[in-house]
């Protein structure tokens, strides 16, 4: 394949991906999506937290589901399948009743949380393909798309609502007609590269030269069996577990210090932002510097979100928890495209999307511990306890970041 017709295949294929992430990530504007659940039909808050630990937990077997799939019949296929099952998902929502919240965790995390989950990894896997030479940009610009999915939509959602055509109701089973054809075109465009394919060569520089320890490709056995991955899984949990419950209750600990309605739903939005361009700054960052100094710095920012934001709500200051959403964004945007570039880097493309989608397990373990957060919550009716908790999981991912090294199969 001539490298022009490469470089103009890749180009396509990453802006059709970008569209496909935006749409997906609908599924993080949990706390704007959620609110007429707890206004029309007076759910209580661990019911609702419940659902988003479902639905990741949901998301990440979805993953995992469609990377063998995808493997079986291609990505084509296994993206109408996700579309189907998305739009089946968010319709169903809509057809909720306040004696139906079993329909919710069914509708909403089973079959939309599953059918995100299956598109999340076959669009990026698949994409990713086409650039072996630039790995953490490539990565960096699909996770900017699913992380402003909830600043893009998340504000004609709640438009949506107030309107009297469209109510909570119809704007779901919108939202689900939308993404399903949205990932359905999706499959009918992306391909995965010939055998015969000819890209550039990376430019490897400075500290990322260091990092380039890629010598084979591992098989999922082999990378389970490695003491990296599972150093490497549990720092991203952890760091993950910050910007998960920060997402799960956004909108109520800016409401908790003070800030106005609206103003609460613009900062869910700003967090969104935030989460963006921390994903694409991380991939752009991650191909010059290198895993370590990104990991170490990824790591070192989420302390000080957790830090800050546990001030602020001590303080009842605002200020301060705009600062910690933030900073708590931008580090959460960054977990993703370290895993997806670590995948790649340490493990190599040939098993990636398995490997790829058993790394992001460290999403159920994030979901678990925000929903533990919400218990705290709950609780103790306070946001102290919950972030003193995320604290002291951000320092420990801290020292745990310290012993990721090479990959060695049964270290």
């Amino acid at each position: 394949m001539e490298t022009k017709t490469i470089q103009n295949k890749r180009k396509l294929y990453l802006i059709v991906g970008v569209l496909a992430m935006l749409f997906s990530g609908v599924l993080y504007a949990w706390s704007i999506l959620k609110a007429p659940f707890k206004e029309v039909f007076g759910w209580s808050d661990s019911s609702l937290a419940l659902n988003f630990t479902m639905t990741m937990c949901f998301f990440c077997l979805g993953a995992f589901a469609g990377s063998l799939i995808c493997k079986k019949i291609g990505p084509k296929i296994t993206l109408v399948i996700s579309g189907l099952l998305v739009g089946a998902g968010f319709g169903l929502t809509g057809l909720l009743t306040a004696d139906k919240l079993w329909l919710l965790y069914v509708a909403y995390a089973f079959l939309a949380g599953s059918g995100i989950g299956i598109s999340y990894n076959v669009v990026v896997s698949t994409v990713s393909a086409w650039f072996p030479d630039r790995k953490g940009f490539c990565s960096g610009c699909l996770m900017m798309g699913f992380g402003l999915s909830t600043l893009l939509l998340g504000s004609g959602i709640e438009k949506l609502y107030a309107m009297p055509a469209f109510g909570w109701n119809r704007t779901f089973m919108l939202l689900g007609l939308v993404i399903a054809v949205v990932l359905i075109i999706a499959g009918l465009i992306l391909r995965r590269p010939d055998a015969d394919a000819v890209f550039p060569v990376a430019k490897v520089k400075g500290t990322a030269k260091k990092d380039a320890v890629i010598t084979k490709d591992y098989t999922t056995k082999e990378m389970l069996g490695s003491v990296t991955f599972w150093c490497a899984f549990v720092c991203l949990a952890f760091i993950t577990a910050v910007g998960n419950s920060v997402i799960s209750f956004a909108k109520d600990l800016a409401l908790s210090v003070d800030a106005t309605p609206s103003l609460a739903t613009t900062l869910v939005g700003v967090l969104a932002v935030c989460n963006g361009l921390g994903r694409i700054i991380t991939g752009a960052v991650y191909d010059v510097i290198g895993r370590r100094a990104t990991m170490l710095a990824s790591n070192v920012l989420t302390i000080a979100a957790a830090g800050i934001t546990l001030v602020a709500v001590q303080t009842n200051s605002l200020v301060l928890c705009i600062v910690g959403l933030c900073l708590t964004g931008i580090t959460y945007g960054s977990c993703p495209t370290i895993s997806s570039a670590f995948s790649l880097s340490f493990f190599g493309i040939k098993y990636f999307p398995v490997n790829y989608s058993i790394t992001n397990f460290n999403l159920i373990v994030a979901a678990f511990i925000a929903a533990g957060s919400n218990s705290l919550f709950i609780s103790t009716g306070s946001y102290t306890a919950p972030f003193i908790m995320l604290l002291a999981l951000a320092v420990v991912a801290l020292g745990l970041n310290f012993t990721i090294k090479n990959p060695k199969v049964s270290e």
